[in-house]
């Protein structure tokens, strides 16, 4: 039996970017991942990492999240869900409120568009901000 290395190679990789996204857990960018990953996998390269994290997103298995003007970022929780960021310092967190359908059909209603799905980040200043900000006004 032969085994193709570069295939092999391929599947580690692909299977540390992966469980390196499960373990950060915080919506990272590529560099985010391939700064991670470079410290258990030295070889790899930043293309590798771009590479395997664009397929499981088309594939479903990641949400990619894109954000005008900024990084692509990548987040383990696949349901349809919202998200936050944080003006000051840049972190991006879950909403935990239920993902609403009815926006679909409502923006259906106003437009002529066909409307399948929607993403909405609210953007204003996280809890640990705040908490900084009020301890140096204090």
């Amino acid at each position: 039996m032969i085994i193709d290395s570069n295939k092999t190679r391929n599947t580690i990789q692909k299977q540390l970017i992966l469980d390196t996204i499960k373990i950060l857990n915080n919506h990272s960018t590529v560099d985010d991942v391939y700064v991670e990953v470079k410290k258990s996998y030295p070889s790899i390269s930043k293309n590798t990492v771009y590479r395997n994290l664009r397929q499981p997103a088309e594939d479903g298995k990641i949400q990619k999240i894109l954000l005008m003007g900024e990084p692509e970022r990548y987040d383990n929780t696949i349901k349809k869900h919202y998200h936050f960021k944080c003006n000051a310092c840049g972190s991006m967190y879950d909403v935990e409120m239920d993902y609403r359908e009815d926006i679909n059909e409502t923006a259906k209603q106003k437009n002529e568009h066909h409307i399948d799905e929607h993403d909405i980040v609210f953007r204003g200043i996280c809890s640990a901000c705040k908490k900084l900000e009020r301890k140096w006004h204090n």
